[in-house]
């Protein structure tokens, strides 16, 4: 193989999702004919002309190399392809909106009415969510989100930095009232070649503590919770203040971790990491809103709040 050949192989293996994954309008238009059973009316729904939707399907239709939609006099009828691609931009299309949600959380810090500080854990999986919700019922309101560990949320609370916080650790920081708005729970996992992802029995809890492990910064919610469990007595080889950092260096194998399960959800259905089995220990924890003590929230945040609850 020529080098020019080798490089253009390594090109096309390694290139953009943006050219290989179809953008959200097209994804959006193929959901609007799975559910009308029309490409006019489908058309007729995102706003655009039915020549421009045939167009843009044909496009899709192209990029992945699978026909999506059969036409006939009677309507346009999903393909076999068409129907799994669909379920597949079904997530991608609601994921698009929470990360919107989010986005416009970011924005307009000075300017906003309310001033929300989570924990990582919570910020990364749970509150896209929350805030797309609050955004249907409160269109006008201007969120700002700042993210931290647990302590930093206490800290950015007690500054008056923050008008609600949420939390994830054992017991609620000094000077604060809190309500428990739900439950998580911690899980060992592993890639999936380490020696531990063969175990035929549970792993003892001396045995974790025993063990380096990648963990969160002192100071966050996962990291009391695990040392509280283990009596203090947990080994870190690598500290990272990020979920993300810690999950993506246990799937590349660098060791045994524990994190939360609503962060691993995806990797243990695709099995880039393994959940390991623990006895002696439990990893269960609240989830907590926050505030200042005597300053129940009102406005915004109370509306956040009850959705929390929801």
């Amino acid at each position: 193989m020529s080098k020019a050949e080798g490089q253009s192989g390594r090109h096309e293996g390694t290139g953009s999702l943006a050219h290989r994954v179809p953008d959200l309008a097209g994804l959006e238009l193929l959901l609007a004919v799975a559910r009308l059973g029309s490409l006019g009316a489908a058309a007729r729904e995102v706003g655009i002309s039915q020549p421009a939707a045939s167009s843009r399907i044909r496009s899709m239709e192209r990029q992945l190399g699978v026909a999506l939609v059969d036409r006939s006099p009677r309507g346009s009828r999903l393909t076999d392809a068409g129907v799994l691609v669909t379920d597949w931009a079904r997530r991608v299309v609601e994921a698009a909106a929470a990360f919107d949600a989010g986005a416009r959380a970011l924005r307009d810090r000075r300017d906003s009415r309310l001033r929300v500080a989570a924990s990582m854990t919570i910020a990364e999986y749970l509150l896209p969510g929350w805030l797309l919700a609050l955004h249907a019922e409160r269109p006008d309101t201007a969120v700002s989100l700042l993210a931290g560990n647990s302590a930093r949320v206490a800290e950015l609370l007690l500054d008056g930095e923050a008008d609600l916080g949420f939390v994830e650790g054992l017991s609620v920081p000094a000077g604060l009232d809190a309500a428990v708005i739900g439950h998580d729970r911690l899980i060992v996992v592993t890639a999936p070649g380490h020696p531990w992802a063969r175990r035929r029995r549970p792993l003892a809890a001396r045995e974790l503590a025993a063990t380096p492990l990648i963990l969160r910064e002192r100071g966050s919610g996962t990291r009391q919770v695990l040392d509280a469990a283990l009596g203090g007595l947990a080994r870190p080889l690598i500290e990272l203040s990020s979920t993300t950092a810690v999950k993506a260096s246990a799937v590349s194998g660098a060791g045994p971790s524990v994190l939360s399960e609503l962060a691993v959800r995806e990797e243990l259905a695709l099995r880039r990491l393994v959940a390991i089995p623990v006895d002696g220990v439990s990893l269960r924890r609240d989830l907590r809103a926050v505030w200042p003590t005597g300053h129940r929230p009102a406005g915004p945040a109370r509306d956040l709040l009850s959705l929390t609850r929801a």
